[in-house]
């Protein structure tokens, strides 16, 4: 270089000495790596095989002398456990090894071992060692790591329910390698602490425990712990029940307020909540012994037939090995419930009674509805004649005109040879005719005088006629269709038969003709059934 100056290592003449040392061993095991093909590392379990391999690669001028295994537990510890050489053969030092060591094959260029019924403790490098000429020893290292599947386990602590916490369930991952991790789920508020606890043979074993305060509540309440580790296929767990002691808890029911005397069968339970169950179950009266009636089977109580003694306060105590506990209940017996079919009697008369009224109620809507359609038809109300009760001036019947016939008896009639028929417009207010009379013939109608006076016969007449046709209207309401029958017959229709005889002589026979012959119309008006309309 210029200057004359010479190339140097930077630095201080000892560290350039080391760091000259380190290439040059960085350069040997790179060389000796290629050398010898081994493992990097294999991983086994307690009881099972493991295979160690190894084989030399380099060839050449290299004359290999001698190969062996070299194990390393700890840093600082080498113990040759095989040794293999062409002439004297298999050699096993270490008597940890015997009988579990085997080499595969009887060659040096492939000394691959066999470890059988491995243990924890045989965990650590494992070095192929060969002796070469002219280049001296050549090696390879593999690390045995050893795993161990955890031991799991989780129980309970049966606590007593307080104010502190308490550990109230355990979790163990025991013996395993790597370590394993606990972890809890719960429905309950608590928390947890974990510790580890390393083994001689490398195991390590994980606790775990879960606190809470108890109360009677968390009693039976699940708390599940879940282990996690590489050995495993899937997380382990485990769910638990909690276990909290305490005092019974005591209730009595059965009692519905409806006791009275005569009731058969009436029954109280005594519910009880304890940890641990109930030692035993009393029941009391706090008026003295229990009634006579009264049957006792471990927490129920029944009652026979309730009667007077069964008035009184009922009392159920329960023990169990923290304390006892107790419930009392007043019980009131009222008198006897009447007889169900007396209060069947009861309730079908009022049942008639509403019947009843309803029926005196439509009866009267039907004799309103009636009453109110003979006001529509022109019935007469009470005191009105019938010449008012059509509405036409001087009584008339619908404003028609109407022939009456009366018989003749002492030949006031023009002619004997027929009846005389009498033209009515009507009758006045005290019954008295205002029409004219007219005679009638057979084969003529002749107009009598118009100045003729009403005869008495003609009043009494009128007067019958008035209650005939009242009666008629009490008549039902079916005699309709003969009212329409005859409206045709002023319409043009055939004259329908008579059920007058011209010669009956007698004046009580017009009057029973009279009380036939004469049918209201739909008009309100009455006419005759026989007389002759113009």
């Amino acid at each position: 270089m210029a200057g004359g100056q010479r190339a140097r290592w930077p630095g201080t003449p000892l560290t350039n000495a080391w760091l000259l040392a380190a290439a040059v061993l960085l350069i040997t095991q790179g060389i000796n790596a290629q050398k010898v093909q081994v493992d990097e590392g294999v991983e086994a379990y307690p009881t099972e095989s493991v295979t160690l391999r190894c084989q030399f690669t380099g060839g050449g001028s290299t004359k290999l002398t001698q190969v062996s295994w070299i194990w390393e537990p700890v840093d600082g510890q080498r113990d040759n456990i095989a040794v293999f050489h062409p002439t004297y053969g298999q050699s096993f030092p270490n008597l940890l090894f015997k009988d579990r060591v085997t080499f595969l094959y009887t060659n040096l260029e492939n000394p691959t071992i066999r470890i059988s019924n491995l243990r924890m403790a045989d965990a650590g490098r494992y070095t192929c060692e060969y002796a070469t000429y002219p280049t001296g020893n050549e090696q390879g290292t593999t690390t045995l790591i050893m795993l161990a599947k955890p031991k799991n386990s989780a129980d309970i602590v049966t606590v007593q329910a307080g104010t502190k916490s308490v550990v109230v369930a355990q979790c163990v991952a025991a013996d395993s390698k790597p370590a394993a991790s606990i972890n809890w789920i719960s429905s309950v508020r608590g928390n947890y602490s974990t510790s580890t606890t390393s083994g001689p043979d490398g195991t390590v074993t994980v606790r775990s425990e879960y606190r809470l305060v108890p109360t009677p509540d968390d009693n039976d309440k699940e708390v599940t712990c879940a282990v996690d580790q590489r050995t495993q296929e899937r997380q382990w767990t485990k769910t638990l029940r909690l276990s909290v002691e305490y005092p019974p808890f005591v209730t009595i029911s059965g009692y519905d307020h409806n006791w009275y005397v005569g009731r058969s069968n009436a029954e109280l339970v005594c519910q009880v909540k304890a940890n641990p169950p109930p030692t035993a179950i009393t029941w009391k009266s706090a008026s003295g012994p229990l009634p006579d009636s009264v049957v006792v089977e471990n927490d129920r109580l029944t009652i026979r037939k309730v009667d007077d003694a069964v008035n009184t306060t009922f009392i159920c105590e329960v023990k169990n090995k923290h304390g006892a506990n107790s419930h009392r209940i007043n019980v009131l017996v009222s008198e006897a419930l009447e007889d169900p079919s007396s209060t069947g009697v009861v309730a079908g008369a009022v049942i008639g009674s509403l019947l009843a009224l309803l029926l005196v109620v439509a009866l009267i809507g039907v004799l309103l509805t009636r009453s109110r359609r003979q006001q529509r038809r022109g019935y007469p109300n009470n005191g009105e004649s019938i010449t008012t009760a059509g509405g036409g001036s001087n009584g008339d019947y619908g404003n028609k005109a109407r022939l009456l016939f009366i018989s003749s008896k002492n030949g006031a009639s023009t002619n004997n040879n027929g009846p005389m028929y009498t033209y009515r417009e009507g009758c006045d207010a005290t019954g008295t005719p205002t029409e004219k009379a007219n005679n009638y013939h057979p084969h003529h109608l002749h107009h009598a005088s118009s100045g003729n006076p009403p005869t008495p016969h003609d009043i009494l007449l009128c007067a019958e006629m008035d209650e005939a046709e009242r009666r008629k209207y009490d008549l039902d309401d079916s005699l309709d269709e003969d009212e329409e029958r005859y409206d045709r017959f002023g319409e043009g229709g055939s004259v329908p038969p008579g059920a007058y005889h011209p010669h009956r002589g007698h004046q009580e026979e017009m009057d029973v003709y009279l009380d036939d012959d004469m049918e209201s119309q739909r008009d309100g008006s009455v006419i005759s059934r026989t007389a002759i309309y113009v």
